[in-house]
């Protein structure tokens, strides 16, 4: 075989082994033509112009993450550490998206530059107008204020920032101490007022509870001393009764009536002796005596009744 008919199957060879170009998948291949943008080849087997089209950037079109680190200023000057991850990927895969991502930046490492200095940059415009003790619960707003900036920065880059995910807002040393003074004092202070407001329920409720006591107790009385009266009264009426009837049967038996009153007075005489407990107690025990204290018994009975004036 002649050294023209090897270098003949080489060309052939050469020229169809470059005109087949495989694309993985999840990925696209962007191929030029002198330097100018030709044409995007998709994943799988894939027909090229041997020698005049070339691949100038195989573009991952899958979601990629970066890990960023970084800090800044709040309002009232406090430096805030933040911890990040940010989750990107291609916005799409139409050919003037593809172009961008191929051709706005010179390399992989200078988009990265830009990307992660924006992402910084819309966090640390966020926080600058906020307090420290607001940052810590402003989580998804931070987020939602990053993505609300980048969104159109993105898209004219190709691409579409998927989420940021905020996993650490640390402060400085000395910023945590005196937070945590803070957040100790204001738990002290709850801690005092939830103390003073059950003092004040359990006092109230005492003196809630006693006035009710003494409102029961003043209710028991009235309706002991009301029973007492009704007794008294039934009492005085039994007896004004039985006098009554004993003085009705005295005279209907011709005998003295005052004889009843004298019954009673030797009976408290006895219930003296009987219930006395070393009390001295005076009485008049002469006729006239007697007489006069018959007297008032009747008086006080109402009991119109003559005593017998013989003296015996």
């Amino acid at each position: 075989m002649g050294t023209l008919t090897i270098i003949l199957i080489i060309a052939i060879v050469l020229l169809i082994w470059d005109g087949f170009k495989v694309v993985q998948q999840g990925k696209v291949a962007v191929l030029t033509i002198f330097g100018k943008f030709s044409r995007v080849l998709h994943p799988g087997l894939n027909l090229k112009i041997p020698f005049i089209e070339r691949v100038f950037r195989v573009i991952s079109i899958q979601n990629r993450s970066v890990e960023l680190g970084f800090q800044a200023i709040t309002a009232d000057q406090a430096n805030v550490n933040f911890t990040a991850m940010l989750l990107y990927t291609v916005l799409d895969q139409r050919e003037e998206t593809i172009k961008n991502v191929a051709f706005k930046f010179i390399d992989e490492k200078s988009f990265m530059q830009a990307l992660v200095r924006s992402v910084e940059g819309s966090v640390r415009s966020f926080v600058a107008t906020k307090k420290q003790a607001e940052v810590l619960s402003l989580r998804k707003e931070i987020v939602e204020a990053v993505k609300l900036q980048l969104d159109k920065t993105l898209e004219d880059w190709g691409y579409h920032l998927i989420d940021l995910q905020i996993n650490d807002i640390t402060f400085d040393e000395e910023v945590m101490r005196s937070m945590a003074k803070v957040v100790a004092s204001n738990n002290l202070k709850l801690a005092a007022e939830n103390e003073g407001q059950a003092l004040l329920i359990t006092k109230t409720k005492a003196a809630e509870a006693e006035g009710n006591a003494i409102k029961i107790a003043a209710l028991a009385e009235k309706e002991a001393a009301q029973l007492r009266g009704q007794g008294i009264a039934l009492f005085r009426q039994e007896v004004a009764k039985g006098m009554a009837l004993a003085a009705q049967q005295m005279q209907d038996a011709n005998l003295d009536a005052s004889l009843i009153l004298f019954s009673m007075w030797t009976e408290a005489i006895k219930n003296f002796a009987e219930h006395g407990k070393g009390n001295v107690i005076f009485l008049d025990g002469s006729t006239e005596g007697m007489e006069k204290t018959l007297k008032q018994l009747m008086a006080i009975g109402n009991i119109n009744i003559k005593p017998n004036n013989s003296k015996n």
